[in-house]
């Protein structure tokens, strides 16, 4: 049983709906698991934008305090991470899972025009954002951190660089990005870690 609420944060061109197996295989009561939406108009919105909008999420759910952990799929993660870092939910959270999400960029998003397609922009190879985001990316000490991705990965790639700046990362052998978290290992293997009593 979790002993803290999760928060599940979904990426681009997904809804909340995308975490549904791991949801089923968690088998814990909604009070316990929550995947707020987060429109991102087609990948229009900036993700810090989107950051707010979880934040405010998560204190209508579970008020100001309490202690909670996180999960990030794909852009999920660096929203997540804008929260953590910069809207100081790092305070608040105990455990950050990370997946397949372009923390180091991704070079499908390199020929996105920036004045149409913020969000996506925000996810090129170097970016000003990435580059915002990793000066305070110390704050991610304070938090058990764990990254999963696949070497296969063609939305976040290369998919090995889709790991956090701090915390053990594990590679997933799935043939695709929404394969780490619709394939039934995968998702085994995620949720046995979330319901695990540590990190390992």
């Amino acid at each position: 049983m979790l002993t803290r609420p999760l928060i599940l944060v979904h990426g681009l061109w997904n809804t909340p709906k995308v975490f549904r197996r791991l949801e089923s295989c968690l088998q814990q009561p909604p009070s316990m698991v929550f995947a707020p939406s987060l429109p991102h108009g087609c990948g229009r919105k900036e993700i810090r934008s989107l950051a707010k909008n979880l934040g405010e999420q998560i204190v209508d759910r579970f008020g100001s305090t309490s202690l909670i952990d996180l999960l990030g799929f794909s852009m999920g993660g660096l929203i997540s991470r804008v929260w953590l870092q910069e809207m100081m939910g790092y305070q608040r959270t105990i455990r950050f899972f990370s997946i397949g999400s372009p923390h180091q960029g991704t070079f499908t998003a390199q020929l996105v025009p920036d004045h149409l397609f913020t969000g996506i922009a925000e996810m090129k190879y170097g970016s000003n954002f990435l580059k915002s985001l990793d000066v305070y990316s110390n704050y991610l000490q304070e938090i058990e951190c764990r990254s999963y991705f696949t070497n296969w990965d063609l939305m976040a790639f290369p998919g090995y660089r889709s790991v956090l700046p701090f915390g053990s990362n594990i590679s997933i052998p799935v043939p695709t990005h929404k394969g780490l978290i619709r394939n039934s290992k995968a998702i085994n293997l995620i949720a046995s870690d979330i319901l695990g009593r540590s990190m390992l």
